[in-house]
Parts: C-alpha cells; sequence; structure tokens
C-alpha cells in the first residue's frame, strides 16, 4: 500500500507544482486566470498575495515529492512522516478552503482528493 501512498504524494504534489507556477509565473495570461479562478479579470491589488500563496503551494509540492525521495530512497521512517504529515495538512487546507470560500470549490476538490485518499492507506 505504501507505493499507493507514494503515488498519490507525487499526484498532489505535480497539482501543487503546476498550480504554483502557474499562480506565479503565467497569471498575467487570461487563458490562466479562468483556469485558477473562473474569471478572466485582473486583481493587480493581490499580485503580492498571490505570490505568496504561489511559493506556498510550490513548496507544498516539492516538500511531498522529497518524502516520496526520502521514503524510497533512505530513511523510510522521515519519508513516510513527512509524506504523512504533508497530506493530512492539504486534506485540512482544502475542508477550511470550501467552508470559507464555497463558490471556489475548484480549488478545493483539485487540492484535497489525492492526499485525502492516501491517508487512509497509511495504516496498510
Amino acid at each position: 500500500m505504501s507505493a499507493v501512498i507514494q503515488l498519490l504524494a507525487l499526484l498532489a504534489a505535480l497539482i501543487h507544482l503546476v498550480v504554483g507556477v502557474l499562480e506565479r509565473f503565467l497569471h498575467h495570461r487570461p487563458q490562466v486566470r479562468l483556469v485558477l479562478t473562473t474569471s478572466t479579470a485582473d486583481a493587480p491589488e493581490v499580485t503580492l498575495w498571490r505570490s505568496g500563496v504561489a511559493v506556498y503551494n510550490m513548496l507544498l509540492g516539492l516538500g511531498l515529492a522529497a518524502g516520496v525521495v526520502v521514503w524510497h530512497t533512505g530513511d523510510e521512517t522521515a519519508g513516510r512522516t513527512l509524506v504523512l504529515f504533508l497530506c493530512a495538512f492539504l486534506v485540512v487546507s482544502a475542508v477550511v478552503f470550501a467552508v470559507s470560500f464555497p463558490r471556489s470549490w475548484r480549488g478545493a476538490l483539485g487540492q484535497g482528493p489525492a492526499p485525502a485518499v492516501a491517508l487512509p492507506a497509511a495504516p496498510f
């Protein structure tokens, strides 16, 4: 079952890395804004906030990938702990996001399912 957890963690990592890059480097494109926010409108006043969230997303993705690498090639306990902690972090963040911003449910749907499926598989 650890292979399933690792694959789901890598999927969550990929999602967060892609979204982080879109938020940080490609947000000036209307098509990217449409994917991220369901609107092509730009809000330059939130650039600083958006950039911070982008870095947060990229670091979560890198942390998950690092956890899988450590789990697979080095210290299994440290890698597993990092992966499971970050998966739990992402699930809680997705729930808070969905509750706080119900109209933006797509963000929570992108963030939460892969780690939510990985966590119950952890004991096996």
